[in-house]
């Protein structure tokens, strides 16, 4: 397939548009003029950047952190046994591992090593990056491993035998493709791949979803659903739930609307929810979370709902609903799981969290708190145990607080620390403080600071996201505390409107043709940041990626005067052709589609790469992407890039040759990448290029 849609895919108003553009063809990934000069923007970042003292202390003391043998090894159950995904310096591409819960409790744990995927890259000469695996449930014995080359979406599965710890001969086998695969039993797979010819969406991901049985081809397997054209995708899975085996096809129409179907011997049926909201099922029980309000059985439930009913009576017609949860203006729906027997629900109540146990009965459900959980900082569900038992995982974590990694069972009372991370830098002085900046129209938007109060103006790291519904929580990162914080730097996470800290309608505020509005609550905490004294102008640097690459670069040509420097990682930029790129497609339902005079005419206003000015001074900007981003196209920075170079603006590109939407494929890309963003954001806020001084504004 193609790397990006046809070039005269271009808006039907815009003909001619390629010509317009003159760095078109950095949207050629694989062109070797272009890879030539991706190259020579490399080479002189790393001559800048790389080998000095500084930078190398502080990739080796990243590193560290990121290869430390005693960080937490998370888990996930299956089964009797608990998986495990870990890199460090002597398994740089990793290596896939189980032990057992006794085993995990120990310090020490004995791993049974399942994958070493550092001695098969060798092996089969492949660049080869986890991506994950699925277990057959409930027999445990068979998995689906996805690899991809280099980081990219796009992955090779293949079916391994955990028992012999080994690839199946003759197995299921998928080429290099966006693929959804699932087990329905050992002989039987759910599978949508590129099966060829208008085999996927405009979004790049499947459109059919078809039965294949063990032994035929897979050009034999049987169609059971097919979505439109430019639909985002469609999947199937299967439920193995005993005595509750049934199977389910979901289709994406766009971002935010889905319906889903559930095969019955009469043919696929699909289950009568609103398209915006998301409906899932649990043994007897149907969950339905809205998105919007929705008036139902004569009763009005409002959006950020969630909803239960008795599946069978709901397809019979009923439309009772169990309001399970009711947000209001300080409480929000962040996550829910299920147990054996239980619902666990995570909620935000000014972005903090909390989490209670809903328990269904014959006097209708039971809604408690979950006893035994810190009341600070972030706590979230890692994993449950919905097949067998009531084991719930729990991450208990903040700014300056280590994860702790919690075990309970509902019903007991207790919650066991299995394990508890090391800290990674020195949190003396610091503290952690949440205020509100009011933004353009009234709104008042949160933020947390970790500081050293008592403080003047300090160089201070602006992040955020502000879209699809994604809520900033306070967590602890070793790479931010050593590289940052314990520098002296101040840092700072926005909570914008298009995020999820306050359910659904904080997103919808800021959607389409209310888009700007993210940007302004960015550039309103940014101004609120100054008038408290945290910091100047001159020493606030904004750093964010994908969704949030876009915010800082609307950041830097709209805001120019409000920052000192601008990280942009895997950005979008190009706002004109991005639902031309890649995935871009998904997103139109957030960001609108280039292609309506109206939805242009917005996204025309903030555009990066549209807004870039010759005669405007701007902050220093650096962008990082990846050759291998098959979600983000490259092009977005190579082309703001070679924009601003040729403008003559102060600007600083890394393009990682392999490593996805992530930017980097193994430990020391990451630690790399992180120190290149560290140490361009000391230099320009502080007018050090070496020996940084906090207390030494640039002026």
């Amino acid at each position: 397939m193609s790397e990006t849609r046809s070039t005269g895919d271009a808006r039907p108003d815009t003909e001619g548009a390629p010509e317009r553009d003159p760095f078109l063809r950095f949207e050629e990934v694989a062109d070797e003029e272009v890879l030539d000069w991706v190259r020579a923007r490399n080479a002189e970042t790393i001559e800048r950047f790389a080998g000095r003292p500084r930078f190398e202390e502080l990739r080796t003391r990243l590193r560290e952190v990121l290869d430390d043998d005693t960080r937490i090894p998370y888990v996930r159950r299956r089964g009797p046994h608990l998986y495990n995904f870990w890199r460090d310096a002597d398994h740089p591409r990793g290596l896939w591992r189980r032990t057992t819960l006794d085993e995990y409790r120990k310090p020490d744990p004995d791993w049974e090593v399942l994958i070493d995927l550092d001695a098969l890259a060798e092996a089969e000469s492949e660049n080869w990056v986890w991506q994950g695996a699925t277990v057959l449930r409930p027999e445990h014995r068979r998995c689906l491993v996805e690899l991809s080359r280099g980081g990219a979406d796009a992955a090779v599965v293949r079916e391994f035998d955990l028992d012999r710890r080994e690839f199946v001969p003759d197995g299921f086998v998928l080429p290099e493709a966006k693929s959804s695969v699932s087990w329905i039993d050992a002989d039987h797979v759910w599978v949508g791949t590129d099966f060829g010819p208008d085999s996927v969406t405009t979004s790049g991901y499947p459109r059919l979803v078809k039965l294949w049985r063990r032994g035929t081809p897979l050009e034999q397997a049987e169609l059971v659903f097919e979505g439109a054209s430019d639909d985002v995708a469609v999947r199937a899975h299967h439920d193995p739930t005993e005595g509750w085996e049934r199977d389910l096809v979901r289709r994406s129409i766009d971002f935010y609307r889905s319906e889903l179907y559930l095969r019955t011997d009469a043919g696929l049926v699909r289950v009568d929810v609103p398209e915006d909201a998301v409906a899932s099922v649990h043994r007897q029980w149907l969950l339905v979370r809205t998105r919007s309000p929705w008036t139902v059985g004569g009763v009005r439930y409002p959006a950020g709902a969630l909803l239960a009913a008795v599946l069978d009576d709901f397809l019979a017609g009923e439309r009772e609903m169990t309001v399970l949860f009711r947000p209001d203006p300080h409480t929000s729906l962040d996550h829910y799981a299920w147990t054996r027997n239980h619902l666990l629900v995570t909620t935000l109540r000014d972005v903090r969290t909390r989490l209670r146990v809903l328990t269904p009965g014959a006097d209708g459900w039971r809604d408690e708190p979950l006893p035994g959980v810190p009341e600070f900082g972030t706590v979230g569900l890692i994993d449950t145990d919905p097949d067998d038992s009531d084991e719930f995982v729990l991450e208990a974590t903040g700014f300056t607080d280590p994860p702790a990694l919690l075990r309970g069972e509902v019903g007991t009372g207790e919650i066991e620390r299995l394990k508890q991370a090391p800290a990674f830098f020195d949190t003396d002085g610091l503290a952690v403080d949440q205020h509100v900046a009011v933004s353009a129209d009234g709104t008042e938007v949160p933020y947390f600071l970790v500081s050293r109060p008592g403080r003047g103006p300090a160089p201070t790291l602006l992040t955020g996201y502000g879209g699809f519904e994604v809520s900033l929580t306070p967590s602890y990162s070793g790479v931010v505390g050593r590289g940052w914080l314990e520098r002296g730097g101040n840092y700072v996470v926005a909570n914008l409107r298009g995020g999820g800290e306050y359910g659904p309608d904080w997103h919808n505020q800021a959607v389409k043709a209310d888009r700007p509005r993210v940007y302004e609550d960015f550039a309103a905490v940014a101004a609120d940041l100054v008038e408290r004294g945290v910091t100047t102008p001159g020493r606030l640097g904004v750093q964010g990626g994908s969704n949030g690459g876009l915010l800082t670069g609307v950041m830097l040509t709209r805001y120019p005067e409000r920052v000192g420097a601008v990280v942009s990682q895997v950005p979008l930029l190009d706002m004109e052709r991005y639902h031309l790129l890649l995935a871009g497609a998904s997103w139109m339902a957030e960001y609108g589609d280039p292609d309506d005079p109206a939805d242009w005419e917005t996204l025309r206003r903030y555009s990066p790469y549209h807004n870039l000015d010759r005669d405007t001074i701007y902050p220093p900007a650096l962008f990082v992407t990846s050759t291998r981003d098959d979600r983000v196209h490259p092009a977005h920075a190579r082309k703001m890039v070679a924009r601003m170079r040729e403008q003559g603006h102060d600007v600083t590109y890394y393009e990682n040759i392999e490593g996805g939407h992530g930017a980097a494929a193994d430990n020391a890309q990451l630690a790399f990448k992180w120190a290149l963003v560290f140490d361009f954001l000391w230099q320009r806020l502080t007018g050090d290029a070496e020996e940084g001084d906090a207390e030494q504004p640039r002026g």
